[in-house]
């Protein structure tokens, strides 16, 4: 994710708020991009397919995504992966 010139700092602190409240999210990890003052990189495990929908109609969430809007200049890419394990995660079945 690009933030506006300036405002990635602020919109890392609104991806940051109520995270922990989101059912089925196993990992949700944001980071800065050394090489990029105004890229975001956002790494999210969930539980199941229907979860991750279901959290974009959470009230929190709702409520996040507009105070980000404002601060989001653009989305460079986006990859969806399967867990299979690893560090922090229980191994797939």
């Amino acid at each position: 994710m690009k933030a506006t010139a300036g405002q990635r700092d602020a919109l890392i602190d609104v991806l940051l708020q109520d995270v922990g409240a989101m059912p089925g999210c196993l990992n949700y990890i944001v980071a800065r991009d050394p090489k990029d003052a105004d890229a975001i990189w956002i790494s999210e495990v969930w539980d199941n397919a229907d979860n991750h929908r279901a959290s974009l109609s959470l009230p929190q969430v709702r409520a996040a995504i507009e105070r980000a809007k404002p601060m989001i200049a653009s989305f460079q890419a986006h990859f969806e992966t399967e867990p299979v394990g690893g560090h922090g995660l229980t191994a797939a079945r």
